[in-house]
C-alpha cells in the first residue's frame, strides 16, 4: 500500500498528480487525512481523504509520500504518527518520497544523512548531513525527493519506475501525452 499523507495546507498538485499517476499504474494508493477527513490545501481546494491516519497499517507500507506546501509540511512535521510511518518505511527499505518543502521533514529526523536529495529552494539547510542536488527529482537508495509543484508529474513517474519499472512509467507517459 502507498500512503499519501495530506495535512491542511498541502500543495494540491504535489499530492494529486502523483496519486493519479500511481493509480494509472494500478498501484494500491490511498490518501491519508492527517488533519481530518476533509483536508484543505494551500489554495483552498478541499479533498476528502480515503482513510484516517489511525487506519494506516505500517506492516502494509510499500511507500509513503509527503506532499509539500508550507502549511502542509508544518502540519505533517508536527505529527508523530506521520514521522513514525516514515521511519518504519525507511527501516524496512520501503520507498520514502517527499516533494517541495516536505524533504525538510526527512532531514530534520536524520534520514537524509549521507544521501542526495532535492527540495524547494531555501529548505536545503534542513538536510543535516545530506547532499542537496539542484535537480527536479532525485532518487537515492529508497528515497525519492522533488523540488516542487512543477515537478509533480516527474515525481510520480519516478515513483512508478521505482515500484514497477521504467517501462511502466513510460507507458503512462504515452497514455497521458506527457
Amino acid at each position: 500500500m502507498i500512503y499519501i499523507f495530506l495535512a491542511d495546507g498541502f500543495e494540491e498538485v504535489e499530492a494529486l498528480a502523483p496519486l493519479d499517476i500511481l493509480r494509472r499504474a494500478n498501484l494500491d494508493t490511498v490518501t491519508v487525512g492527517v488533519t481530518g477527513e476533509f483536508v484543505t490545501g494551500a489554495h483552498n481546494i478541499t479533498v476528502k481523504a480515503d482513510i484516517a491516519l489511525s487506519d494506516v497499517k505500517f506492516e502494509n507500507i510499500d511507500a509513503v509520500i509527503l506532499p509539500g506546501g508550507l502549511g502542509g509540511t508544518e502540519n505533517l512535521d508536527k505529527n508523530e504518527l506521520v514521522k513514525n510511518a516514515v521511519n518504519y518505511a525507511d527501516d524496512n527499505k520501503k520507498l520514502v518520497c517527499a516533494i517541495c518543502a516536505a524533504p525538510s521533514i526527512l532531514g530534520k529526523i536524520g534520514l537524509l544523512n549521507g544521501k542526495k536529495a532535492t527540495c524547494y529552494p531555501g529548505f536545503e539547510d534542513t538536510f543535516d548531513g545530506g547532499c542537496y542536488v539542484k535537480q527536479s527529482v532525485v532518487k537515492c537508495d529508497n528515497f525519492i525527493t522533488s523540488d516542487g509543484m512543477g515537478s509533480a508529474y516527474k515525481f510520480g513517474f519516478e515513483i512508478v519506475a521505482a515500484l514497477c519499472g521504467a517501462d511502466k512509467a513510460e507507458e503512462i507517459k504515452e497514455q497521458i501525452q506527457y
